[in-house]
């Protein structure tokens, strides 16, 4: 199957979702779908109820961010308001052999409620996308988990990239090939890095994207985030300096 090609088998539960959240790219791994739709249909009106409000603005991908992007951020916080419940969870594994106990290290899920566990990878390294399916599985034949869902960017977003790029609001390295993305994900879900685990894929598409900000705007606001970096550098700077000092002086009054 082509990529963002639709499947003339897709299933029915597939086709809903496909048509209840157009601006995604979907995709699903051992009827996924029916599974969230039927089995867990509290946390599938989460997931709809958040993916449809979702926009990708064109001020949140010039500015980027460091560890938590904008885009994941907001995705994760409207999982987590208190009407929702969702949060991020840390399983604790071990496997015990008589005496011995071995320990399972897993990763944190970035959102996860009643067994249904979603992880949001914008621009993350794609071994990354390793790290969720095998915690996927896992977790899966665990009984902890029923359900995995993955939110990334489509490849057609590239355009959008390039053309921020080329008007110097972007680096060009900012969503390199070796980056999370479908293109990096699909392959390895075919080709069943997820096991047994059923899997739902949201790839955010071009049809999200508004351009909420003029190129113009968009250099105010870079130049605005780069003054605020400086500052919050130069206070941490200075406060580093001055703690030394305080150790310095603290260090004379007990010679004399």
């Amino acid at each position: 199957m082509a990529l963002g090609e639709v499947p003339k088998d897709q299933s029915e539960s597939l086709k809903k979702i496909r048509s209840a959240l157009p601006g995604f790219d979907v995709y699903e791994w051992r009827h996924a779908a029916a599974v969230l739709m039927t089995d867990f249909q509290n946390e599938w009106k989460d997931i709809k109820d958040v993916l449809s409000r979702f926009q990708l603005l064109k001020s949140d991908v010039v500015v980027g961010g460091g560890n938590i992007t904008p885009m994941a951020n907001w995705i994760g916080k409207e999982l987590s308001s208190p009407k929702k419940g969702w949060d991020e969870r840390k399983f604790e594994i071990a496997i015990k052999i008589d005496a011995d106990e071995f320990k399972s290290p897993t990763h944190k899920v970035d959102c996860f409620k009643n067994k249904v566990g979603l992880e949001i990878e914008w621009n993350n390294k794609d071994p990354f996308f390793d790290r969720d399916l095998n915690n996927f599985r896992l977790l899966f034949e665990l009984r902890a988990l029923a359900v995995g869902v993955i939110v990334t960017r489509c490849d057609e977003l590239d355009s959008i990239f390039d053309d921020l790029t080329r008007n110097g609001l972007k680096p060009g390295s900012a969503y390199g090939e070796s980056t999370t993305h479908i293109g990096k994900l699909l392959p390895r879900l075919e080709g069943g890095a997820g096991g047994g685990c059923p899997v739902l894929v949201f790839g955010i598409s071009p049809r999200l994207y508004k351009p909420d900000i003029s190129d113009d705007e968009a250099r105010i606001l870079l130049e605005k985030v780069a003054n605020e970096k400086a500052e919050k550098k130069a206070a941490k700077a200075a406060r580093k300096k001055k703690g030394l000092q305080v150790l310095d002086a603290s260090d004379e009054d007990q010679q004399q």
